[in-house]
């Protein structure tokens, strides 16, 4: 399985997960994604079940998600865009799944 890290507007420390000192959470940036190939569709699907139960647990207000499920080249990708109501649900649901 390859991931693509979580892109985010905050100004987040390369590798680790942390924002520098300063970093406002604003609500400017609520958005998170993953995305990332499997083996198989069913590892894909176990994935994008457990992202969205992780996303709607940390959520206050419904989390709103986007997903895109197709085969390529080896395997299944796996694309999800969520979107939540306040910034540090994201900052929360990222550092989650790291």
């Amino acid at each position: 399985m390859s991931n693509a890290c979580d892109t985010t507007n905050t100004r987040e420390k390369e590798g680790c997960g942390c924002m520098d000192v300063g970093t406002i959470l604003d609500n400017s940036d609520n958005v998170a994604t993953f995305s990332a190939v499997f083996a198989s569709e069913a590892e894909a699907v176990a994935k994008r079940d457990a992202l969205e139960k992780k996303a709607q647990e940390t959520a206050s207000e419904p989390c709103k998600i986007e997903t895109t499920l197709a085969p390529c080249e080896g395997g299944y990708k796996l694309d999800m865009t969520f979107t939540f109501a306040y910034q540090v649900e994201t900052v929360i649901f990222q550092l989650a799944l790291r």
